[in-house]
């Protein structure tokens, strides 16, 4: 029984699971939004929030916690002096889950995570330069 355990397990073991997050959240605050399974998407906003919330500190104590959960200088980089900026003034909730319908394959219920400050128009802007 899984009594008073949080979080789902994902048909994975822990380590796989939590290698997986890691990776997912890396690239949600590189790309900025991804698409992936609804279950999987509702697990990477917990993960996302925290990360979010250390970068808002600032310090660097917060710095060397978010790279022992992410793993890349330059994602962590982008966290603490561009993101950060955009979400100081927001208390939680910088993600946001859109469900976009069932996978053709094997019918997995899709969704879109995006952080909130989200749009088009900055990733081309960015791609441009």
């Amino acid at each position: 029984m899984r009594h008073r355990k949080s979080g789902k397990r994902l048909g994975r073991n822990s380590s796989h699971r939590q290698a997986m997050l890691r990776n997912m959240v890396t690239s949600l605050l590189d790309h900025e939004r991804i698409v992936t399974t609804t279950p999987k998407a509702k697990e990477l906003r917990k993960v996302a929030d925290k990360m979010m919330t250390l970068a808002k500190r600032g310090d660097l104590h917060a710095r060397r916690q978010a790279l022992s959960v992410i793993q890349d200088k330059r994602v962590v980089a982008k966290l603490f002096d561009v993101l950060k900026d955009e979400y100081m003034d927001r208390n939680g909730g910088y993600t946001r889950i859109i469900k976009t319908g069932n996978r053709v394959g094997d019918a997995a219920e899709m969704a879109i995570i995006e952080l909130v400050n989200y749009s088009e128009d900055k990733v081309v802007a960015s791609a441009e330069n």
